[in-house]
């Protein structure tokens, strides 16, 4: 998976081998063994790398299926409910969880608004 990402998103940024190589550096040929899956990058590589490709170490390592670096990522609750794949410690959650989540934050959010009664 590893490679496959490395590659895709490579191309998707449209930067050359040479380029990626030289950001990271390492050679090109070495660049390459990561591509085909021959090499192993470093930690530091993998992170070095995701830089590069402005992506996360966990999308090119298979840890999640969001290319967006995290800064990048929506903070917004009620937009964030629509991502798919969404799991609470591992469990998927379904629409109907969803739905409930988002109703429960809406209550939330309207019963802050109410005047308080003294």
């Amino acid at each position: 998976m590893f490679a496959k990402r490395l590659k895709q998103l490579r191309k998707e940024r449209k930067l050359t081998m040479q380029e990626v190589a030289d950001f990271v550096g390492v050679a090109k040929s070495t660049y390459a063994g990561y591509e085909s899956g021959y090499r192993q990058p470093t930690l530091e590589s993998i992170h070095t790398l995701a830089r590069k490709l402005r992506t996360s170490s966990d999308y090119l390592l298979g840890l999640t299926d969001y290319p967006e670096p995290p800064e990048e990522l929506n903070h917004n609750a009620k937009e964030y409910l629509n991502y798919k794949q969404l799991h609470w410690d591992g469990v998927p959650l379904e629409k109907e969880d969803l739905d409930l989540i988002r109703i429960l934050l809406e209550r939330v959010i309207r019963d802050r608004n109410l005047p308080k009664d003294h």
